[in-house]
């Protein structure tokens, strides 16, 4: 017999820990149930439900027929159970079947308000050998769908974090990828989602970027990155109050995970200075970040709509000389002083090249009158006529 007392606390138990609604996990017994009384005792097209009471622990049975008449259902020969809803060719009606539907007139005579489409339900007796095979398909069906709510609130829970950043702890790490526990869930940070040159031990905490929820047949995997733009972009928003309330945008990232990014960023009040807003006094604010990505660093860069002031920004920290904006080619020329070039290049071309990737726009830097470099996608072409000097630095990744 059922121990109602332990059953209880086994449910309160699944809602605190697992987050799976109790009313969820009664109609999943209750479901289970009426199944299993089907299965042994029903007939074809029967509709069963069951109604169980968790204060005794008893189980009701009822048959469920819905109302219909001659608009809705043909009468004659009556159908198998997996034909008795077929319509025939231009006929909408369904084959009547007295398990399954009762006529209106014949439901009057029980319930005189009832409609059609409207639900009869009849008792069913109690079975005294509803025993061993029933209760074993009704615990199948029942872990089933726990299983199955269990799910649903972890795509529920986790689907609202998805662009968030989350914690957990290692759980393993194999080949390459660390898989991280949530609890409910696993999270999956693979090999070129990790930040170059990071290590992780089993029973670490780790905080990284959920920016997927998939359901798989084996079970709900939390995509996450670390190398991911937004992830910086939520970092921000944690340390900075003001981007958390709106008042400072990032506009704009450009990153090489573990080496630099580059953020642009604006307020919406004249009366706060967005770079300072993320700097944080003393530089608190972006140091925690830069700690928190192991070192990589972060210029911070004014947005601004002049293309000419946004991409003369991109460049820090080397500073312009001059600017042209050709609007077709959707390029920019950028001069700058001789012992400025190396800086504004960056080493392996790495500074250029995240200005371009964070405006938008190719950019050429000149140097001295000459073209000196120019980007085209996410490759850096140094001219022949560059300073010795200056390839030899960029060559051999050095920066000033």
């Amino acid at each position: 017999m059922l121990d109602i007392k332990t059953f209880k606390s086994a449910l309160e138990q699944l809602e605190e820990e697992r987050k799976i609604p109790k009313e969820k996990i009664l109609d999943a017994i209750e479901q289970a149930m009426a199944a299993a009384y089907k299965k042994d005792y029903g007939k074809k097209g029967q509709i069963i439900r069951a109604k169980f009471d968790l204060d005794t622990g008893k189980t009701d049975f009822y048959q469920v027929k819905i109302v219909v008449d001659e608009s809705l259902a043909k009468i004659g020969e009556e159908e198998s159970e997996e034909e008795y809803s077929v319509k025939d060719e231009g006929d909408e009606r369904v084959h009547f079947n007295s398990e399954h539907h009762i006529m209106l007139e014949d439901a009057k005579k029980m319930k005189k308000d009832v409609e059609l489409n409207d639900e009869v339900v009849f008792p069913l007796e109690a079975k005294d050998d509803y025993g061993r095979i029933a209760a074993q398909t009704a615990k199948q069906v029942i872990m089933q769908r726990i299983r199955e709510a269990e799910r649903t609130s972890i795509i529920d829970e986790y689907g609202t974090k998805e662009g968030e950043i989350i914690s957990g702890v290692v759980q393993k790490v194999e080949r390459g990828n660390v898989y991280i526990d949530f609890n409910r869930a696993t999270g999956v940070l693979e090999a070129k989602e990790q930040i170059p040159g990071e290590y992780f031990a089993r029973g670490q905490r780790i905080r990284a970027y959920l920016y997927s929820v998939e359901d798989s047949p084996r079970g709900i995997n939390l995509r996450l990155s670390r190398t991911h733009p937004k992830f910086i972009e939520k970092l921000f928003s944690i340390e900075a109050p003001e981007i958390e309330s709106g008042v400072v945008e990032i506009k704009s990232i450009a990153r090489e995970a573990g080496a630099r990014s580059k953020i642009a960023v604006f307020s919406n009040d004249d009366h706060i200075d967005p770079v300072g807003s993320c700097v944080g006094q003393k530089g608190t604010r972006v140091n925690t970040i830069t700690q928190e990505l192991g070192g990589e660093k972060i210029d911070i860069i004014p947005w601004s709509e002049d293309p000419k002031v946004f991409v003369a920004n991109s460049i820090s920290p080397a500073k312009v000389l001059s600017i042209e904006i050709d609007e077709k080619e959707h390029k920019a020329s950028i001069e700058v002083a001789d012992d400025q070039l190396s800086l504004a290049i960056g080493k392996g071309g790495q500074n250029v090249r995240l200005a371009a990737k964070l405006t938008g726009w190719r950019i050429d830097i000149k140097g001295n009158g000459a073209e000196v470099a120019s980007t085209d996608g996410e490759d850096v072409e140094i001219e022949e006529s560059a300073p010795a000097e200056v390839k030899k630095e960029i060559v051999e990744n050095k920066e000033e």
